[in-house]
């Protein structure tokens, strides 16, 4: 069976990271992204079960305490976790699988699936990810100015992550994801899995 190769792509909000996963998912096969489970509520145009699945903190905790989620974060207020079953479900079918998450989802998953790839996306300077939060017409100032007081922590972690790449130019950021993708799926941990046969049929007399 194919080695699933788990992606972790970390930024702070408003670096580009869901626009990003969504385009990689266009023009890569058999990689697939984790929805994951929030407590926040659902903003204008999100659809629940794409978008996140949207559920209330009482069935959240009832998750959590059957040890359905491979991580958690609770991030401005609110809850999130990456289901297991979920990212299993996709190996099986042969995808790789994308888990857009934080910083403290990103340090538990490493600790569990320590090959994983962690990406972390940088914007190009603070005031440029300012103008991208306003831009997207999801918060208010009030709510933009906590993720800017926040975001100074969030990249504080990208010395943790495998790979970085600054989302300055979105066809060059997509070019350098996917050569991320393509190398890893190369990788000599993935190959000895996915071309076992051929391996053993090359050094069998």
């Amino acid at each position: 069976m194919k080695q699933g190769i788990l992606f972790i792509v970390t930024a702070p909000s408003g670096a580009g990271k869901t626009t990003l996963v969504n385009e990689l998912l266009q023009q890569i096969t058999k990689l697939s992204v984790s929805v994951s489970f929030t407590t926040r509520p659902i903003r204008p145009g999100e659809i629940d079960g794409k978008n996140y699945h949207f559920i209330d903190e009482v069935k959240f905790l009832d998750m959590h305490s059957k040890e359905d989620f491979l991580e958690t974060a609770d991030v401005y207020g609110h809850k999130y976790g990456t289901s297991k079953s979920l990212v299993r479900a996709e190996f099986e079918h042969g995808n790789d699988v994308i888990l857009e998450i934080d910083w403290q989802g990103a340090e538990q998953i490493k600790k569990v699936f320590p090959r994983a790839c962690s990406i972390f996306i940088l914007p190009p300077s603070l005031k440029t990810l300012t103008e991208r939060l306003y831009k997207r017409q999801q918060d208010d100032s009030e709510i933009i100015e906590i993720r800017m007081n926040q975001a100074r922590e969030v990249i504080s972690h990208v010395k943790d992550a495998d790979y970085v790449v600054v989302n300055d130019s979105f066809g060059d950021t997509v070019d350098d994801l996917i050569t991320i993708i393509r190398s890893q799926r190369l990788g000599i941990d993935a190959q000895k899995v996915n071309l076992a046969n051929l391996l053993q049929d090359l050094t069998t007399d």
